[in-house]
């Protein structure tokens, strides 16, 4: 079983209900319309030949019953439809979207290396396009039902008329659908497959192309970032027009089919009474449109196999690690132990490897060997992870997600209140930008904190470690562009914090008065990871 297929099964379950009521209204809908139509075709001509009969035939034609049973069929197909609709795209919305969030929990769970590996334009494109993919297989869960219903009720009005326009009708139907899904992997297959790796990568490079607009602007490289794109544009358009002739020629070869089928019955009942003709040739073409799910299920079946195996593809690889469990809370960093509440800085100079030392103690890199000891054991002898609950990290290239300031801060911890939120943003120094902005602790920062500088995305990152509980505060060149009163501010205040909460702090600066914080100093030997290395 493929990992997407395992993801969806329990969720496809959970709401099995809705689909089987899904299925017993298309059932009722495909019964329904198979019979009104074939019913309707009866009626009509032996109305009209009532009225060729003259006025006491009609006088004894019975329409107020037929009438009435038309009523009650298009009420029940109606409602059959209806119904069908409703839990079909409430069970399929509803699997989605848990789908979704499991998919992010395998990248959450997974070894850092290959989650951070991963493309967000690629990610973006698999995690929308495929997966919605998807939504259109569960909604196409009820048409095997709405089949064999509609098979059932065009071999009933077909075979009260004749044996032989039954028979007709059931080879009509079966060769519909066997030529339907033979046809459909051979001609739709590889457009779709195109189609598909076209659309992801005209994403992700509108994606990559986006995040670095400022950049493009300032060195004159928006023409050919268009012109890339455009060209990217073409290769999904191109890709999309194949598909769509594909598509056209399977759905021109159904509706030869049907008309052949449709003719053969009306050949095996062109000896019957006029009525039951009719009622025989318009129950049979109704009947043939209930094999509509079935068919349109076996052309989007290509999109659908192509869809899961990039799901495969990107999802394979991201093995979930057990829980790391929790390491002891003594660190040590080159044999030099650290006791609780010490305020170290790391000294090297610009590319020395402070940031991929700290990166390591947090979990997101592999650590070194012989660098870093935590409960007395080696890093790299525990469960990645294992020592994350230690620490509290801004980083360097500080991050935020499309959201308001509150939904940043509470990523450290959702219960937390509002005024632990402007306590952190005021050691932090930014309590009085957030005060003035709309909205104050809603304020929207933008997609990816665009609406906030460097210094405001780093220093509402600070914020955010400071509301998390651990025994290690961990900053990264947290003064980074703020200016020399700014930083003095931010340096008193951090000053403040460690003394009321005994916390430890791991410095990365090359900043005078930040290295102020610190008591102790480790100095990165050129060369150390080198030697270090696996």
């Amino acid at each position: 079983m493929s990992q997407a297929q395992a993801l969806l099964r329990p969720l496809i379950r959970r709401h099995a209900g809705a689909l089987a009521f899904a299925a017993a209204s298309a059932a009722l809908a495909a019964t329904a319309a198979t019979l009104l139509l074939g019913v309707s075709g009866w009626f009509l001509a032996g109305a009209g030949f009532a009225g060729a009969a003259g006025p006491l035939a009609v006088q004894a034609f019975n329409y107020l019953l037929p009438s009435a049973g038309f009523r009650a069929l298009a009420i029940v197909r109606t409602a059959g439809r209806y119904g069908e609709r409703i839990w079909s795209h409430e069970a399929a919305l509803k699997v989605l979207a848990g789908l979704r969030p499991a998919l992010f929990r395998l990248i959450a769970a997974a070894p850092s290396r290959q989650a951070l590996g991963l493309s967000s334009g690629e990610a973006s494109a698999r995690v929308v396009q495929d997966v919605d993919l998807l939504e259109t297989a569960i909604v196409r869960r009820p048409a095997p039902w709405a089949a064999a219903a509609g098979l059932g009720a065009g071999l009933a009005t077909t075979g009260l008329v004749s044996a032989l326009a039954a028979l007709a009708f059931c080879a009509g139907y079966a060769g519909l659908l066997a030529a339907s899904r033979w046809l459909s992997p051979r001609w739709l297959a590889g457009p779709v497959k195109v189609r598909q790796e076209a659309v992801g990568a005209l994403k992700d490079a509108v994606s990559a192309y986006a995040a670095a607009s400022a950049e493009l602007r300032s060195f004159g490289l928006t023409e050919p970032a268009r012109a890339a794109i455009r060209a990217r544009d073409a290769q999904a358009g191109e890709a999309a027009l194949k598909t769509a002739e594909a598509e056209a020629a399977l759905g021109l070869a159904q509706a030869l089919l049907t008309a052949l089928t449709v003719l053969s019955v009306a050949l095996a009942v062109q000896n019957a009474a006029p009525p039951l003709a009719a009622l025989a040739v318009l129950g049979a073409l109704a009947g043939l449109e209930t094999a509509g799910g079935l068919t349109r299920a076996a052309e989007q079946a290509p999109g659908l196999k192509a869809g899961l195996a990039r799901l495969d593809e990107w999802a394979a690889p991201l093995k979930a690690s057990a829980p790391p469990g929790r390491a002891g809370d003594q660190l040590a960093l080159f044999g030099q132990v650290l006791q609780p509440g010490t305020r170290l800085v790391l000294q090297a100079p610009s590319g020395g490897g402070k940031s991929t030392l700290i990166e390591a103690m947090v979990g997101l890199r592999a650590p070194p060997p012989g660098v870093i000891t935590v409960g007395g054991q080696p890093l790299e002898h525990l469960a990645e992870g294992a020592a994350r609950d230690l620490f509290a990290w801004a980083a360097q290239d500080s991050r935020a997600i499309s959201g308001s300031v509150a939904d940043n801060l509470r990523l450290a911890a959702p219960k937390l209140s509002d005024e632990a939120l402007w306590a952190a943003l005021e050691t932090a120094q930014l309590a009085d930008r957030v005060r003035r902005a709309p909205g104050g602790l809603g304020a929207w920062v933008g997609d990816g904190g665009d609406l906030l500088s460097g210094g405001e995305r780093r220093r509402l990152a600070i914020a955010r470690a400071l509301l998390r509980d651990a025994p290690w505060l961990v900053l990264d060149e947290p003064s980074e562009g703020l200016d020399p009163a700014t930083e003095a501010a931010l340096v008193a205040a951090l000053g403040a914090h460690l003394d009321r909460t005994g916390q430890g702090l791991i410095l990365a600066s090359h900043r005078p008065g930040m290295r102020a914080l610190a008591t102790q100093e480790i100095t990165l030997q050129p060369g150390w990871l080198a030697r270090h290395a696996t």
